[in-house]
């Protein structure tokens, strides 16, 4: 559920009309509503009922909105984040440094150095090079750092490949296989306090079954660690929840998981930690855009061109990805098109054969569920600026990143005097 509905012929974000944010913000504008993404918050953890107090962390390259973080910080949600960067969003939007896990492959050394002086609660260590790295960071600083050792299930999570992570021949973890002899060398580090295990397989999956078959692997893998004589006392189940981007599509709802976690995980004695994104996030947030014009070429349907672009959403070009596209005003009537941006690329399409609500240049339109991986992958391709963002709350709204003008970015660069 969402908080996106049509109020007397016009779509609203909440009680704030898209009309009204249109003509005060512009577009291309990303609108993002505060009660879903509060609503979708405390879903998620109710649907962790059956789990003793999990640590659940907003997966922030989903959304990193400063505004964003702050909603979910409120809603005590730590923060999982794979840069320097990210940590800084985290941090500076109230997020506590103990639920804080600095995941990702290549964390550098200022990136290691950073999280441990902010006293981060978990790094979760991609490779056993990085557990040593790590290991002599901690030691020169008179620190020892909590961690996860983050394994590789080879589980195909059946969904695109580019968003695919628990396979053998992606980058992310360490073998299965070999986990348990890489824990005990870690466990030997003084800089380390090896504490558990993690898995994250994917991103947008659309049944449980991969999950569970990752998760049962993982408490193999506990139990061995243990007869070892390892220290097991965290278990770090990742995300990956996926979310319907297509009227009438069915995904696993967060109770369902919820059940399967519980049923899966019992007799761990572990905590478990949770890293959600795109389900807390994706469906509360819509594109709002703008027709430019519409142009047929040849006898097929006309070509719906609108100011959003490929650098704004990345998504339909990056992956193929649907997102349902409504406009603001519907008058009743239908029409096929192929909708596409400005941009000077093929790819910049974001659908073709899409029976949608008639529109005529001028007519406002949205791309739903793009609260997660929207505005984060935009970029300025053909020389075009950044979109604004904005948060509903009720009655009122807040523009929460400005758009950055092309000539901004200009003036970022600079020409050599020797070129002159």
């Amino acid at each position: 559920m969402d908080h996106f509905q049509l109020r007397n012929g016009v779509l609203h974000a909440e009680n704030v009309p898209l009309l009204r944010i249109a003509d005060e913000v512009g577009t291309p504008v990303y609108v993002y509503s505060r009660a879903t993404l509060e609503r979708h918050a405390r879903v998620f953890r109710e649907a962790l009922s059956g789990v003793e107090n999990p640590h659940i962390a907003f997966a922030v390259k989903a959304n990193p909105n400063l505004a964003v973080l702050r909603v979910l910080a409120n809603e005590g949600y730590g923060a999982d984040v794979v840069s320097g960067g990210e940590l800084a969003r985290a941090l500076a939007a109230g997020m506590k440094p103990e639920d804080i896990v600095f995941s990702g492959v290549g964390k550098t050394h200022s990136e290691l150095l950073r999280g441990l002086e902010e006293g981060i609660g978990q790094f979760n260590i991609e490779s056993e090079e990085e557990g040593y790295e790590l290991a002599a960071i901690a030691q020169r600083h008179g620190r020892r750092a909590a961690c996860a050792l983050r394994v590789n299930p080879d589980v195909d999570a059946r969904t695109h490949e580019k968003i695919s992570t628990g396979k053998r021949e992606n980058k992310f973890g360490v073998p299965l296989d070999r986990a348990a002899e890489i824990y005990t060398r870690l466990s030997s580090e003084n800089g380390l306090e090896m504490r558990g295990v993690a898995v994250h397989i994917g991103s947008q999956l659309s049944t449980l079954e991969p999950l569970e078959t990752a998760f049962e692997k993982v408490g193999a893998l506990i139990a061995e660690l243990r007869a070892n004589g390892g220290n097991v006392t965290h278990a770090d189940l990742g995300g990956g929840l996926g979310v319907p981007y297509k009227t009438g599509e069915h995904m696993p709802s967060p109770a369902e998981y919820g059940a399967m976690v519980a049923r899966v995980t019992k007799g761990w004695n572990v905590r478990l930690m949770f890293e959600p994104g795109r389900v807390i996030a994706g469906n509360a947030g819509v594109l709002l855009t703008r027709v430019i014009r519409s142009k047929r070429s040849g006898n097929g349907p006309p070509f719906v061109v609108v100011d959003a672009a490929m650098n704004d959403l990345a998504r339909p070009a990056m992956y193929g990805a649907w997102h349902d596209f409504d406009a603001v005003a519907p008058s009743g009537d239908k029409m096929t098109a192929h909708i596409v941006g400005p941009i000077c690329e093929t790819g910049d399409t974001f659908a073709m054969d899409r029976e949608c609500d008639a529109l005529v240049a001028g007519d406002l339109a949205v791309f739903r569920t793009a609260g997660a991986y929207g505005a984060t992958m935009a970029s300025s391709y053909n020389s075009r600026g950044f979109v604004a963002e904005t948060l509903v709350d009720g009655d009122r709204y807040a523009v929460v990143a400005d758009r950055i003008a092309a000539a901004a970015i200009m003036d970022a660069e600079r020409v050599p005097e020797w070129l002159d």
